[in-house]
């Protein structure tokens, strides 16, 4: 809003000509998001105390320990990275770019049924909240128009998958609308699986989006994209300014949420965060850089997967507890342990994911 503002004025304010540049604009919305999510992060929590009686329900299956340290802590506190993402989009991105307004909108809709999700577990007291089979529906309906969003708005561009530490492409015709369902969808359950400490998923997806907006930022830009042999997406550069926000955004919540948290993001928050990192992914075509970058999410949902596989074809557990993060709560690691230990996994694997940028 500011840019589309002000930026038009800069023939009269020559000052106002810092606004075309993205970098500065990425600086500003991480830092606004940031300002916004200290100022309002404590009047959400108390307003969540306030109506959150029982606050977030807590598995009973999960391991013990929760149902003693984590019971009656608010939840749905996801809500302030909404506001300190989507404020500092309008601020500072351009609105006329249909990538920011697309991802915007997939973010905002995953962060609808997050919060439908977790209405339903507070009001009810109960761990089970919307079948998941609504969830799915509603959330492959999103992507999918993100999909047709994509393809209306430059089919040339978008429907080719490229692959790191080469030159491959593969052209996915059709698939290209299911493999949309795939990326967006998966990411924002991946990191909801992963969201079960107090900041082990912001932590990794603050990282994600970091590199996602250094990935923005050079695919956007043709000579950059030239130089690197990546695809370049013309506007995809914008999305940098949505990445900072994130960043901003996930570091402000991180104050809150770091052990003992003080209030959980729940659904509304893990659901946003993944599938906008799955969008962002799909518009800049690093989707297997995301896998990358992103895989402690991977390595959470996989865990999941060869749990129940396991059990159902054998009857034997491969780990004690998935998520694999309850694994190593039940060897007996420390819960902070556990989490720094999965930050520093995703530092080098967004150092690996940013590498493939140059090694091709």
């Amino acid at each position: 809003m500011l840019y589309n503002l002000l930026y038009p004025l800069s023939d009269q304010f020559n000052f106002l000509n810092l606004l075309k540049y993205i970098t500065l604009r990425s600086i500003a919305a991480a830092l606004t998001a940031l300002v916004l999510s200290f100022l309002l992060g404590p009047l959400l929590i108390r307003g969540l105390q306030a109506v959150q009686a029982g606050g977030q329900p807590i598995r009973e299956d999960g391991p013990q320990r929760h149902l003693l340290e984590k019971k009656g802590t608010p939840t749905m506190g996801g809500t302030l990275i909404l506001l300190a993402v989507s404020v500092p989009t309008f601020l500072w991105a351009n609105l006329a770019n249909p990538y920011v307004i697309m991802v915007l909108m997939v973010t905002l809709g995953f962060g609808a049924i997050g919060f439908w999700d977790d209405y339903v577990k507070v009001t009810r007291q109960h761990s089970r909240g919307v079948s998941g089979r609504t969830r799915f529906l509603l959330q492959s309906a999103i992507a999918l128009l993100m999909a047709a969003g994509l393809e209306w708005s430059d089919g040339n561009t978008f429907g080719y998958l490229s692959f790191p530490f080469t030159k491959q492409v593969l052209d996915l015709g059709w698939w290209f609308f299911p493999f949309t369902i795939l990326v967006i969808v998966g990411a924002g359950n991946a990191v909801n699986l992963t969201d079960g400490l107090d900041g082990l998923a912001i932590g990794p997806s603050m990282l994600t989006a970091a590199s996602f907006m250094i990935i923005a930022y050079v695919v956007g830009h043709v000579h950059f994209a030239g130089y690197l042999g990546i695809p370049y997406v013309a506007g995809a550069g914008e999305l940098a300014i949505f990445c900072g926000a994130m960043v901003g955004a996930a570091l402000g919540f991180l104050w809150f949420n770091t052990y003992p948290a003080q209030v959980f993001m729940g659904d509304v928050g893990s659901l946003s965060l993944g599938a906008a990192l799955g969008a962002i992914a799909m518009v800049t075509r690093h989707e297997v850089v995301l896998a990358i970058i992103g895989g402690i999410f991977v390595l959470e949902t996989f865990s999941v997967i060869l749990q129940v596989a396991s059990f159902k074809l054998t009857g034997k557990r491969v780990f004690r507890m998935a998520p694999i993060h309850h694994h190593f709560e039940l060897k007996g690691w420390a819960e902070p342990k556990i989490i720094v230990r999965f930050w520093i996994i995703s530092i080098i694997l967004a150092l690996i994911g940013l590498a493939t940028l140059k090694i091709r």
